[in-house]
């Protein structure tokens, strides 16, 4: 810190020569004495007079005499009993006890010895206000608010142009690490921007872990649940392949390009196998293929997403789905979903023999195409989808209707997933780059906890196993970490029964509401049926009246052609 002083002076000090030493008295001016005024006062001298200049201080000690208290008390079990009277015995004391009640005596004094007892009773049971009270029990935590602030951003370590997150894929068993590709494509499906993507540790935001480098734009990336250091990715020209983390690089191995998807692969999942190292892709050719990674040379499966009438019909890949999200949970090993592009949510079985049992269940959810879709964690029956600026929760028992909607929203929604370890909280991104999260069990018709990460679009959404912390991609390649507070990363300890009895009633109500529709459509195609049936009854119309009605719209043509 530097040391200064500051030199000030008045106006009219201005233009004087600055004298930086000690100088004598400098006489300025001198008044003579007027000689006529100065004879009439006479000096006095010697002249003695005390002067005190210092203040008077006094000092005195008294000692008092010492008063010694001291508290004593008395136990007052028994009063005083005459010596006639058997204190052990509870008849003789009752007896006596009566007798001197009845004494008018023993009335007045009771009165008069009533106000005094009742003041000081008052006075025994007042509260200190300076003594600590319920010392000896348990603090309570504190109320805490709905909360959420960003940790850390990891940017696009390949600069400009900006490239859009396709998909962020946490490292199994509460890993540290992440994996997120980016794609930038032009109208004709070529890349504008490099074509990396990277391993990134949560702790280390300026760099990332591991850079691999596909042949081509990679959509989706996904860590191999029992193989942390093994990842599987969709690439662009429809082809998947295997990555090393340990290697980092190029893929270590890819399938084959005339066994591959005929488009480009959205999405790949590990399934839950003996093994260990099979997983399924998925994409807008409308096919789900099964893939192991010890021999990569062909697919193990192949199911077409095309949902038939009957068993009778042949499943073709020209009238398929197309295909833009899928969804595996592990504990239910055959069943898979997928969220088609012209709005369906499809139920998949893989051990089903015919295309019916196949694909035994169609939602028809949204009216654009569906971007996710997710079970909950806790009750598997209930999923949500996103799709047309809504957030929909289904369950697998109605499938005309959603059990619970989210009002349409101004700005589309881009992802949503569920929490871990909050069951009812989901969280959801929109076009506007606001992250909303919802709980089910708070608030049904807006979000518990709205947060502006950023300006541009988010993308992607994904919640950390601990549930406390939540991975957002935005459209310029920013990864922003996300921590929520304790009250909305746990779940208390009624809340999974509340869940259930919420879910088990909105099903209950859907449930009612499709079977009245159906009665309904009965009813009109009944209503349909009698009046094709009653008009078929009617005259039939004979040639002469076919050839008026063309005479007289001729006429009317003639009389429009000739006002022209």
């Amino acid at each position: 810190m530097d040391i200064t002083y500051q030199y000030t002076k008045v106006r009219c000090n201005f233009g004087r020569q600055p004298l930086f030493c000690e100088q004598g008295p400098a006489l300025v001016d001198s008044v003579a004495p007027n000689v006529a005024e100065q004879r009439h006062y006479g000096l006095r001298n010697p002249v003695h007079q005390l002067t005190q200049h210092t203040p008077c201080y006094s000092e005195h000690y008294v000692n008092t005499i010492r008063a010694e208290y001291t508290t004593t008390g008395a136990n007052h079990a028994e009063g005083g009993w005459p010596k006639d009277v058997n204190v052990v015995d509870p008849e003789a004391t009752q007896r006596y006890r009566r007798k001197i009640e009845k004494d008018d005596s023993y009335i007045h004094c009771v009165m008069s010895l009533a106000p005094g007892m009742e003041h000081y009773v008052l006075q025994n049971n007042a509260i200190d206000m300076y003594r600590t009270y319920y010392a000896e029990m348990s603090t309570l935590p504190g109320v805490e608010r709905n909360s959420c602030r960003t940790v850390n951003v990891y940017r696009d370590a390949a600069g400009a142009p900006a490239r859009p997150v396709s998909s962020i894929s946490w490292q199994p068993d509460g890993g540290h690490s992440f994996a997120v590709t980016y794609l930038d494509l032009d109208l004709n499906r070529n890349s504008r921007a490099p074509i990396e993507c990277y391993l990134w540790d949560v702790e280390n935001a300026n760099s990332p872990e591991v850079i691999f480098t596909p042949p081509c734009a990679v959509l989706d990336l996904q860590f191999n649940p029992r193989d942390h250091a093994t990842l599987a990715g969709g690439l662009l020209s429809g082809q998947v392949g295997v990555w090393d983390r340990r290697r980092g690089g190029a893929p270590t191995v890819t399938c084959p390009p005339h066994v591959a998807h005929r488009e480009l692969v959205r999405n790949v999942l590990f399934i839950n196998s003996k093994s260990g190292q099979e997983f399924f892709s998925g994409g807008p050719d409308g096919a789900c293929k099964w893939w192991d990674i010890r021999n990569m040379s062909e697919p193990t499966d192949e199911m077409i997403i095309d949902v038939v009438k009957s068993s009778f019909d042949v499943q073709s890949m020209a009238t398929a789905n197309g295909i833009s999200t899928l969804e595996y949970e592990p504990t239910i090993p055959t069943r898979f979903m997928v969220g088609t592009e012209n709005g369906y949510i499809i139920s998949g079985n893989r051990k089903g023999k015919t295309p019916m049992e196949k694909l035994p269940a169609k939602y028809e959810a949204h009216v654009g195409p569906v971007w996710s879709v997710e079970r909950n964690p806790g009750f598997l029956k209930n999923f949500l989808s996103v799709g047309d600026w809504t957030v929909r929760v289904w369950s697998e028992e109605c499938r005309e209707s959603a059990v619970l909607w989210s009002p349409p929203h101004r700005q589309k929604i881009t992802a949503a997933t569920w929490s871990p370890t909050r069951l009812s909280l989901m969280l959801v991104t929109q076009w506007d780059g606001v992250l909303a999260a919802w709980d089910l069990l708070r608030r049904q018709h807006v979000p518990a906890l709205t947060a502006q990460l950023c300006e541009e679009p988010l993308l992607r959404v994904r919640m950390h196993e601990a549930g406390s912390l939540a991975a957002c991609g935005s459209r310029k390649g920013n990864i922003y970490m996300i921590e929520l507070s304790q009250s909305m990363a746990q779940s208390d300890k009624n809340d999974k029964g509340l869940l259930t009895a919420m879910f088990e009633r909105e099903s209950k109500r859907e449930r009612i509401l499709e079977a009245r529709m159906r009665e309904i459509r009965l009813k009109l195609r009944q209503a349909e049926e009698g009046s094709v049936a009653s008009a078929g009854e009617q005259e039939p119309v004979g040639d002469r009246d076919l050839a008026d009605a063309a005479a007289e719209y001729l006429q009317a043509v003639r009389k429009e052609l000739a006002a022209i």
